[in-house]
């Protein structure tokens, strides 16, 4: 199999998108991008600043016999907003890695 090689640019943005996602796994941004978890996992070690984000926000409301109070409504809603907000990130991200990388591919071939 022919080796391949990937742009600085294209390895940085891979790094951050790991990082900056909540809940991420080496497994997951790599398949996302179509690359090895060994290749990513190097690049982290490599060029990663030692951070990833985390994710605290619960995936379900309680279920209970009460209604939630507003408080606890607003905090709920907050949290979703910022999983929402942090998916479309990571969604953006890998949109534009992803172009770039077809952009590039594009342009090696020799027909």
């Amino acid at each position: 199999m022919a080796k391949k090689n990937y742009t600085d640019e294209f390895r940085r943005r891979a790094v951050d998108l790991y990082e900056s996602t909540p809940g991420a796994t080496l497994k997951s941004i790599a398949a996302d991008l179509g690359i090895s978890r060994g290749a990513l996992k190097e690049w982290v070690d490599r060029l990663g600043s030692g951070t990833t984000t985390t994710a605290g926000v619960p995936k379900t409301v309680p279920v209970t016999g009460r209604s939630e109070s507003q408080a606890a409504r607003i905090v709920r809603l907050e949290a979703e907003l910022a999983a929402s907000r942090a998916e479309t990130l990571k969604l953006e991200t890998e949109r534009d890695i992803l172009r770039q990388a077809a952009k590039y591919f594009a342009g090696e071939t020799n027909w």
